[in-house]
């Protein structure tokens, strides 16, 4: 008599191995999940405001905060950040 091949016990070994999300830097996702992650990534506050000529005190122009979001390194990356942040509530 052969054996049915319908729905039966899997053997462990064909099972689906669980797939471990991972990144190059080896960010820990749970600090996402927390949402620690914007106390890490404001670490020199008013270096972008510095970097732009702004007074302290006063805001960045969008159009001047628009510009440097379009440019590559550290700028770019605080800028687009900003544009990020200025859409949270307060």
């Amino acid at each position: 008599m052969m054996a049915s091949r319908g729905m039966g016990a899997v053997s462990p070994s064909k099972m689906p191995k669980g797939k471990k999300q991972s990144r190059r830097d080896d960010t820990d996702f749970e600090e996402y999940a927390k949402g620690g992650w914007i106390k890490s990534a404001i670490k020199h506050k008013g270096a972008l405001r510095e970097k732009l000529g702004v007074k302290e005190g006063e805001t960045i122009p969008s159009k001047k905060l628009a510009k440097a979001a379009k440019e590559s390194g550290t700028t770019g990356k605080q800028a687009r950040l900003a544009e990020i942040m200025k859409r949270f509530k307060k």
